[in-house]
């Protein structure tokens, strides 16, 4: 009999998974499940493994590994596929994909499987991922070999005895701590305005308060530190901010998304922290980077969000990419005052020790240290080669 470590969220795939790679590949299965900050019950989720057939169940807490070397890089990348998604459910994945790879490796497991589709991103980042960390590891995909509907996976169960009880959401849902990803049913007409069931982490702007509320953040190269003042880990930090800036109605995302396979898709997501966090992030950093940096910077920060939403974590061009993202962070530090209103979330102060922002030569008031003379010379050498081919070929 062979063994196989499974990614199990305890939903209805990762389940039915676990009755079928039993019947096809006679294997024992053992799950794995990792906890990246989605609100779950564990406890459930354990004992719906074992219902389901598995022989082991491996819980990992992984939030705060998942905040620190995961999530803090995204903030220094100011890290948004195509201008619009933070990457919540890309950056989990390969972080899940490890700890599989390291209880396979420990339980000498022959196969690895998850519950990702043929058509979407997951396969891609799991596989890439499994395969570079476990290296000859057979990996199984039932959603992706089996091609049975949600009823049809419901009536497998029902025939082997495994009790399992359907969502009643016509939406397919992915959590954690970065973001919620809402997708299918209604959602996949792109003219289809989301109702407000498909929301769990926000309220509508509509309904938000009609008082605005203040909230400062403290960064440190790079890395949110503080919150109104308050030191604290970046995992607790990104839980009050989500609920902070969700009931402002702050973070809802739709959008059209070009994925992996090709395919073009309507994608709903709710990420308030990741957009408040990138935001001042961004701000901090015009405040204390030159120009020159923060001209290149953003195509950096494009690549590196590309590889991750295409699963290339174990790619070395992402560890070159953040040495040089991390290089630019060393300075990055300071407050930033943010206003939450109605939907829309706004900077309206910053400082840092190490601002590049100097007063005496910003200010037109009497304290100027400026010489204004000298600006004639610099324009008259910026402008130099435009005024040469403009002399040269004037009609």
């Amino acid at each position: 009999m062979g063994k196989t470590v499974l990614a199990y969220s305890g939903g209805l795939d990762t389940t039915t998974s676990i009755a079928w790679i039993k019947e096809k590949y006679g294997n024992e299965v053992i799950t794995v499940t990792v906890d990246v900050g989605q609100q779950e019950d564990f406890k459930e989720i354990e004992e719906r493994a074992y219902k389901a057939g598995a022989t082991k169940h491996y819980f990992v807490d992984a939030k705060d590994e998942f905040a620190n070397e995961y999530i803090s890089m995204a903030i220094k990348a100011n890290a948004m596929y195509e201008k619009k998604y933070p990457l919540s459910t890309s950056l989990a994945r390969p972080l899940i994909a490890k700890k599989v790879a390291e209880i396979a490796k420990i339980e000498n497991a022959d196969s690895v499987a998850h519950g990702s589709t043929g058509k979407g991103n997951d396969q891609v980042r799991f596989d890439v991922t499994l395969r570079a960390l476990y290296p000859g590891v057979k990996i199984i995909a039932p959603v992706r070999e089996w091609n049975m509907s949600r009823d049809e996976e419901l009536k497998y169960l029902l025939n082997k005895g495994i009790p399992y009880k359907a969502s009643r959401s016509e939406f397919s849902v992915d959590e954690n701590l970065w973001g919620r990803s809402i997708e299918s049913g209604r959602l996949e007409d792109p003219y289809f305005e989301p109702p407000e069931e498909a929301f769990a982490w926000t309220v509508s702007p509509e309904k938000a308060p009609d008082k605005p509320e203040y909230i400062e953040i403290g960064f440190k190269k790079g890395v949110p530190e503080s919150l109104n003042g308050e030191k604290m880990k970046l995992s607790d930090m990104i839980k009050i901010i989500n609920k902070t800036a969700g009931r402002h109605g702050v973070g809802r995302i739709d959008h059209i998304e070009d994925r992996v396979v090709g395919i073009k898709s309507r994608e709903v997501y709710e990420t308030p922290a990741a957009l408040v966090l990138i935001e001042a992030h961004q701000e901090i950093e015009k405040l204390t980077l030159p120009k020159t940096v923060l001209r290149f910077k953003p195509y950096i920060e494009e690549q590196w969000s590309s590889m991750i939403y295409d699963g290339l974590w174990a790619d070395p061009l992402r560890n070159a990419l953040e040495a040089f993202i991390n290089e630019t962070q060393k300075n990055v530090e300071g407050e930033v005052r943010l206003k939450l209103f109605k939907g829309s979330v706004r900077v309206v102060g910053r400082k840092s020790e190490k601002s590049l922002y100097k007063h005496e030569l910003s200010t037109y008031s009497s304290a100027s240290t400026f010489d204004q003379k000298q600006a004639l010379g610099f324009i008259n050498l910026f402008a130099l080669q435009t005024l040469v081919y403009r002399e040269v070929n004037q009609e």
